[in-house]
């Protein structure tokens, strides 16, 4: 059978989503309750997105739960109730499940169904979109919701297939418990997921091995439960916990002191920075003075607070150095949240290993080898992190008007408006991905699944073929969005995911949308009200 013939038979939607997480989720819910054929794909066994894959021990939110679900159904705020602050995957996981069944979904999905490229016809003004079970199936509209940290990285160890013990990458966590107990176990990588999963295995490993790359301004998550009084307490105030979280910048319940760090005086600012370790989670950020992000010398004392507390907590002044930061400001990478972290590393079966002082040579058949010796594991579980923000939509093998790639397309960046249409893909909508409002990552997606969903109403109402994103619009929008990080010091840090640093060869520009998600979402509601104008609807 001919591929033309394939096509021609094949199984037809309106609308075809990819990817079962946060925001994936929430983009069918919006088509379905249009009234349009849809069908969302899903690589996992199960809805949940990052939730599903990170199912390492101890993986847990770092944004407040009640902060991070969906708000527009108030039933369902009333009806789930959250047992922590910071909750862990298998809750998490269940929640998504939960609003699956209860906005009727699960019909919808398809599961274990790996989208491996996607075609534009330009003679149908129609997507092919080719599965990992062999079907290609065609849509009017291709919306990839693949997130930001969803396409893991492993770096090009030389000889890593000669290693003959266990090897896990975090994110993609076997189902079944993997049993560390009386075993030689190496972690690599000491990012956020490295310093959740550190913990849980020192534990209970004969012994640990942490190879460190880059160390991270690390500080204390706080987490609690949350007792039935609270939740009800929570549930009754879910308004106002929305209209704090709408206008504040990074989509989360907080509220940055209006006040410049040296302005306040220094036992004052002393007593803040006190206040806010003992704080919950990203209230470090959120919580801090308004200068922080932006002022190096401002940033500098809360550095120098951080610093002193590491040294404070690991006995070793050696060790301790070794894990405060000497490159960079707190916030240039994204800052890890930790419980009992740095304690680890006073216990007589940890050790810590500077890369930047002896590399990894290779892997051998029972282990490491760096430049100062060799070492034997049982276990070694990479912690090394994402091919982040772009790296899940160029694995889709999209190719759009006149056989363009988007690879080639995005060489030097990604074009987009809004974090959501693409020059040269007509038809095709991103939510989740490159400038997407920086922060909590489902109030920054939010707006964009609404802006999508208003468009593709409109486009039907005036029954529209095309909708084409304008590339003198894409081109103001990236311009735009790069201006917004000039000027911002701890922006100008090249080694983290925001820009792509982290993966050898890949073209280094900040690919985050900063000027805050309440902004992000003024632009596109004025988009919408001006009828769209970034968009070419033929």
């Amino acid at each position: 059978m001919s591929h033309e013939s394939e096509i021609s038979t094949a199984e037809h939607y309106d609308a075809v989503v990819v990817g079962a997480g946060v925001t994936g989720i929430y983009q069918l819910s919006r088509l379905v309750d249009l009234g349009l054929r849809v069908r969302l794909f899903e690589a996992g066994g199960g809805v949940g997105g990052t939730w599903y894959w990170n199912r390492y021990p101890l993986a847990r939110f770092d944004s407040e739960a009640y902060s991070y679900g969906y708000f527009h159904d108030k039933g369902l705020l009333d009806e789930w109730n959250w047992s922590e602050v910071f909750p862990a995957q298998p809750e998490i996981e269940r929640y998504f499940n939960h609003v699956v069944d209860r906005w009727q979904l699960r019909d919808h999905i398809q599961l274990n169904t790996k989208v491996e490229g996607a075609v534009y016809d330009e003679s149908t003004s129609r997507w092919d979109v080719s599965l990992s079970t062999g079907e290609v199936v065609t849509t009017k509209y291709f919306i990839p919701a693949v997130g930001m940290l969803s396409a893991p990285y492993t770096p090009p160890f030389p000889n890593l297939d000669k290693f003959t013990g266990t090897l896990h990458h975090t994110s993609l966590w076997p189902e079944e418990p993997v049993d560390f107990r009386g075993k030689k176990v190496a972690v690599i990588g000491t990012g956020s997921t490295g310093v959740q999963i550190i913990p849980a295995v020192a534990e209970v490993a004969e012994s640990l091995t942490v190879f460190q790359r880059t160390p991270n301004w690390v500080t204390p998550l706080n987490n609690r439960e949350i007792s039935e009084e609270e939740m009800a307490e929570i549930k009754a105030s879910y308004d106002e916990i929305w209209a704090k979280i709408a206008v504040n910048p990074l989509g989360g319940p907080h509220e940055a002191d209006q006040r410049n760090t040296l302005e306040v005086p220094e036992e004052e600012r002393q007593a803040k920075f006190e206040r806010l370790w003992r704080d919950e989670g990203l209230a470090k950020v959120g919580n801090n003075f308004i200068d922080m992000p932006t002022n190096p010398k401002a940033n500098e004392t809360w550095c120098e607070f951080v610093a002193a507390k590491i040294r404070s907590r690991v006995k070793d002044p050696v060790v301790a150095e070794k894990l405060i930061p000497k490159d960079h400001g707190f916030g240039a990478k994204r800052p890890p949240m930790e419980t009992n972290y740095y304690e680890v590393y006073n216990q007589d079966n940890v050790e810590l290993i500077d890369l930047h002082e002896t590399p990894i040579v290779e892997f051998t058949p029972t282990g490491i080898e760096t430049t100062a010796r060799s070492f034997d594991f049982d276990i070694v579980v990479l912690a090394t992190g994402f091919d982040a923000v772009t790296g899940a939509m160029e694995r889709l093998n999209v190719r759009g008007e006149d056989g363009l790639e988007l690879v080639a397309a995005w060489a030097d960046g990604p074009q987009t408006v809004f974090g959501v249409g693409l020059p040269g893909f007509p038809n095709l909508f991103i939510t989740g991905g490159p400038h997407v409002g920086i922060g909590n990552v489902p109030r920054g997606t939010e707006p964009q699944v609404n802006f999508i969903t208003e468009l593709i109403k409109y486009a039907e109402r005036i029954g529209s073929n095309t909708v084409a994103t304008t590339p003198d619009a894409a081109a103001e929008w990236v311009e735009h969005a790069l201006d917004l990080v000039a000027d911002v010091a701890i922006m100008k840090y090249k080694h983290n995911w925001y820009t792509g640093g982290n993966i050898p060869g890949k073209k280094q520009v900040f690919t985050q949308y900063a000027g805050g998600i309440p902004e992000a979402t003024r632009r596109m509601e004025e988009s919408a009200a001006a009828g769209f104008p970034e968009f070419e609807l033929r």
